[in-house]
């Protein structure tokens, strides 16, 4: 585990608890494991005689919920007391799956209801905990992060609310445009990168992968995710290239304007495996436009890695692209919720974040650097010159 040394010679700012809104329990039962687990290892490799209190427990999970009344109107409450504790609240917004009533109908939670929740669970704990942190990894509202017409800025707004309401940091993770914390300048703000997660699971299931120049290239689909695409091809050592929309400015489609074609711009990718990584798919129609072109451009596979898999639209495209040869593997987290149906697809794989979050929390608790967990580069190129050795 990162920073071993630093967490040895620290002290936990107060007891960790962790309170997990609705439809977000399952990655939090994994991470209390990971950090259960860490704390175990450190009793025993310190050989403490006394523990101190709420440092070493079987699980760290909070028992909290929003019940709802008749009208849809709701409240949050927490079962058992959080008072002087250093409270992890997690949340994913995107998990439409949970449901709820209003006067007898059946409605699917938005995002605007997690958040709304969150607030809820903030609510109810500000005064008691010592700190509250926010542990967001699908930022809310991120995509609607700057202004460019008469717009709501919905992203800083909601982070200005979280702040005035007592919370002392927010994490996330792959943040559309991270920047958006100038709104909040006065509280920490951490945005973490899958990276190392993303190379890792893909080494893992795609045994013949070559990781140079020679056979590998990096792929952004598109100028928003430039900077990713860099950092992965500088630390790979490889070649990258890029897509760029052409937009039809003059119609807007579902509150956007439609992608007239996508251009690209780099070398050849002709005979070379190539990685695409991006922040989220949401219907998936230009990462598969992006797919597509690599293929009739002659790239051997086409691997395509997003922090988020929203899938809006349903997989059938993605189906039909993976048997005709377009797409070969498709990456994303365990951050979010996931539909069912995509868990058991040929071409899935996830990169599991249980334990680099439970890594972030523990170091978070201690109050110390977390600049050594942000930083996967020493790991990558371990896990680069490893893969390359034996391949």
């Amino acid at each position: 585990m990162p920073n071993i040394e630093l967490l040895e010679k620290s002290t936990p700012v107060a007891p960790i608890r962790i309170a997990a809104l609705a439809g977000c329990q399952d990655l939090a039962k994994e991470v209390d494991h990971y950090l259960v687990k860490f704390r175990k290892e450190m009793v025993g490799r310190k050989n403490l005689n006394s523990v101190p209190q709420g440092y070493s427990e079987d699980s760290f999970l909070v028992k909290c919920e929003c019940p709802r009344f008749g009208t849809g109107e709701g409240k949050g409450y927490i079962k058992e007391s959080i008072r002087g504790v250093d409270l992890f609240v997690m949340v994913d917004v995107t998990n439409h799956s949970q449901t709820y009533t209003v006067c007898g109908r059946e409605n699917h939670m938005s995002p605007d209801n997690h958040f709304q929740d969150l607030k809820r669970i903030i609510s109810a704990a500000t005064g008691k905990a010592h700190r509250i942190n926010v542990i967001m990894p699908f930022l809310y509202e991120g995509r609607q992060h700057r202004r460019t017409k008469r717009e709501s800025l919905d992203c800083a707004i909601a982070l200005k609310e979280l702040s005035n309401m007592g919370v002392s940091n927010i994490i996330t993770f792959d943040a559309h445009d991270p920047r958006v914390q100038n709104s909040i300048p006065l509280i920490g703000f951490d945005n973490f990168f899958p990276t190392y997660q993303f190379l890792k699971a893909l080494v893992k299931e795609v045994p013949d992968l070559k990781i140079d120049n020679d056979h590998l290239m990096i792929i952004s689909p598109d100028e928003g995710a430039m900077s990713r695409a860099v950092y992965f091809s500088n630390i790979l050592g490889v070649n990258m290239g890029m897509f760029y929309k052409r937009r039809d400015y003059s119609t807007i489609v579902n509150g956007k304007n439609p992608i007239v074609a996508h251009e690209f711009l780099g070398d050849s990718v002709e005979g070379k495996d190539v990685i695409v990584i991006d922040d989220m798919i949401s219907s998936g129609e230009s990462m598969l436009d992006v797919a597509k072109q690599l293929k009739e451009r002659n790239a051997k596979r086409v691997f395509v890695c997003t922090t988020y898999g929203l899938f809006t639209d349903g997989l059938s495209k993605f189906d039909e692209y993976y048997e005709r040869g377009w797409l070969d593997r498709l990456i994303t987290t365990n951050l979010n919720y996931r539909i069912p149906q995509l868990l058991d697809k040929p071409y899935y794989i996830e990169a599991n974040m249980s334990k680099y979050l439970a890594s972030i929390m523990d170091i978070i608790n201690h109050d110390i650097s977390v600049e050594k967990v942000r930083s996967t580069n020493e790991k990558i190129i371990n896990l680069v010159q490893q893969v390359n050795s034996t391949r």
